[in-house]
């Protein structure tokens, strides 16, 4: 349970409060997350800050909740959704431009948010590496455009990193728009106008083809028939007349009320107008635009599953789990239990390192006419006097920018050895990995509670609903993230080895949760190794929904990760078969074969050798 003492949280909580009322929304939730930051139309997820309370997490958690807030308060998604265009790129820019819109009104208004949002800005900036590009085809054009725009719209200088993107695609996105920038002005407070103009500079960079039908021509065409239709009906009635004239005297009187309703709840008047515009308004089916958003599904990978309670989740640091002395004490425990084992690992590390650094360093080009000579070709000389000498030369070896994810299986079936020899390899691994430049980030999955938790008590109360989806509360625990050196994470790593911890797993879940994370990273390689001893097992969920629902989860997560490929999954178990979900995959039968496996397969996976790779790997195809 996470500490009550924690120093972050009056922080937190004043932050929180303050969001709500910049976002001029007193019932919005406010939540701190390790998850990328996001928002929905009743929450907001900030970036989280650690007992520590570093002035970078401070600085980041100010200007993303006030960034989000603006977003919030002058942001309308049925607008937004009725113009947003149909193709990825130019829905990218139209969306940079609605944010940049946002917060360069809400600096207008609230001037103290645009410092903060600036420290925001530059925090991004400098993560995603934007100081080091050279060329504008290496820059992101919708960011660009994005932040043309909030600089145009505030008077406000970006900051370095942030201003080199912006410079290298300004001149092209000024010539191909032909002055249209200059009306950027006249259109921020109406969002409306904005979305219209916004769609004219995506067709003017060259994107006109992505924005699909103009939605204003279907409502013409709409009205058209709606005037034709009531030309052909009957006159109204004295009654209706009567109505609309009682409408109509008690309009002052509504537009009073929604004033006091405006100043005591802060709800967003333009907001209950295109709702209500929306409710009215008559379309075909399939073609609704006005019809807000279909809420967001809990599951990338599959639609239909279901949570009954997310507001449980915990996704957390595990220093904010324990005090640090008694981190200090569970990582001495841990080395104690595995002392023997320690030699084993680290001459299997070692080994991992030689071969990384071997293929960072050592390569050659043969059969030039000039280097170092070829000793290994002498041979054919003395030979044959005739045949020419050999040299070669030293080359650089491409080696892509490379981060490894080890999610660790956090079970109760885990305690033990088993989770001592996991927490002790992934140390090693991590230790390892960092001196060959590879960014190692360390993340753990169980759940809050045995048999459920507040989300089933929450369950009961209410009558005991059929098929609720997965009914226990999460806890995601992040031991190392990537841009954590290893010294700073070695003794989160002792949390394993805290009493009441491993609890039940949810697979699925956490592979996404994993999946993500790797997917926010700007790095071109990814890796995700996952280490689990048994399928996704929760009490709770299985007692009142399908007996496999957990687990067709986690395939349907597992085919999703492997189809789109943009990371390298790859998975061991202990003592359990997972060959049959995971495409690469190994399983061993001794927990003490756990260090091999997982070194060996991450140097197969860096071998050049495709044949030597598929050999050391030992994969099989899940069936």
């Amino acid at each position: 349970m996470q500490d009550s003492h924690n120093p972050a949280d009056p922080f937190k909580k004043a932050l929180a409060e303050a969001t709500k009322v910049l976002a001029n929304d007193p019932e919005l939730s406010v939540t701190f997350s390790v998850d990328p930051p996001g928002g929905s139309t009743d929450s907001i997820r900030l970036p989280q800050v650690s007992r520590k309370m570093t002035r970078q997490e401070v600085l980041l958690a100010r200007g993303t909740a006030d960034a989000m807030a603006m977003r919030h308060k002058y942001h309308n998604p049925n607008t937004f959704n009725r113009y947003a265009p149909p193709g990825q790129m130019a829905r990218d820019i139209y969306d940079a431009m609605e944010t940049a819109r946002c917060e360069a009104v809400g600096a207008k208004d609230m001037p103290g948010t645009a410092s903060n949002i600036d420290a925001k800005i530059e925090n991004e900036a400098l993560r995603q590496g934007f100081g080091d590009i050279k060329e504008a085809n290496q820059a992101p054009l919708p960011t660009a455009a994005g932040y043309l725009v909030r600089h145009l719209a505030t008077g406000r200088e970006l900051p370095k990193d942030a201003a080199n993107v912006m410079n290298l695609w300004r001149s092209f996105i000024e010539e191909q728009t032909d002055g249209n920038l200059e009306n950027l002005g006249d259109n921020l407070a109406d969002q409306t106008s904005f979305a219209k103009f916004a769609r004219q500079i995506i067709k003017d960079l060259g994107y006109g083809d992505q924005l699909g039908d103009d939605p204003d021509y279907e409502d013409e065409d709409l009205e058209d028939q709606a005037e034709s239709e009531d030309d052909d009906q009957p006159d109204s009635s004295g009654e209706e007349d009567n109505n609309d004239e009682q409408d109509t005297d008690a309009s002052p009187e509504q537009s009073q009320e929604n004033q006091q309703d405006a100043a005591s709840a802060q709800v967003s008047l333009d907001d209950m107008a295109d709702s209500e515009m929306g409710e009215e308004a008559e379309m075909p089916d399939g073609e609704s635009p006005l019809d807000p958003p279909a809420p967001q599904p809990i599951s990338d990978a599959d639609p239909d599953y279901a949570v009954y309670q997310v507001d449980f989740d915990e996704e957390i640091r595990a220093e904010d789990l324990a005090e640090p002395q008694e981190l200090e004490r569970l990582r001495a425990y841990l080395d104690q239990q595995l002392e023997p084992l320690k030699g084993a690992v680290g001459r299997l590390a070692n080994k991992l390192q030689r071969r990384l650094q071997a293929q960072q360093n050592r390569s050659w080009e043969f059969d030039l006419e000039e280097g170092t000579l070829d000793a290994g070709r002498l041979a054919r000389v003395i030979a044959n006097p005739t045949t020419p000498l050999s040299f070669k030369v030293e080359k650089d070896t491409e080696f892509r920018d490379t981060c490894v994810t080890l999610l660790l299986d956090n079970s109760g079936s885990m305690r033990g050895r088993p989770i001592s020899i996991a927490a002790i390899c992934a140390d090693v691994l991590a230790r390892t990995l960092e001196r060959c430049s590879v960014k190692v980030e360390i993340l753990g999955f169980t759940t809050r509670a045995w048999k459920g938790g507040q989300s089933r008590e929450e369950w009961l109360a209410e009558g005991r609903p059929q098929n609720p989806g997965r009914l226990n509360d999460l806890r995601h625990i992040i031991y190392k993230s990537a841009d954590a050196p290893w010294r700073r994470a070695r003794p989160n790593l002792g949390l394993m080895m805290k009493e009441g911890i491993l609890k039940e797993n949810i697979d699925g879940e956490a592979l996404e949760w994993a999946h993500r994370r790797m997917n926010a990273r700007a790095e071109a390689r990814k890796i995700l190794m996952v280490i689990s001893d048994g399928a996704p097992v929760d009490d709770s969920t299985l007692s009142v929904n399908p007996a496999n629902y957990l687990e067709k989860h986690l395939r349907d997560v597992i085919a999703m990760v492997e189809k789109r490929r943009q990371v390298e999954l790859l998975a061991i178990g202990i003592g359990h078969d997972v060959t049959r979900y995971y495409e690469r995959a190994v399983t061993i039968t001794d927990v003490e074969q756990l260090a091999g496996a997982m070194t060996e397969q991450l140097a197969s996976l860096f071998d050049v050798d495709t044949r030597a790779l598929a050999r050391t790997m030992g994969l099989k195809r899940a069936s």
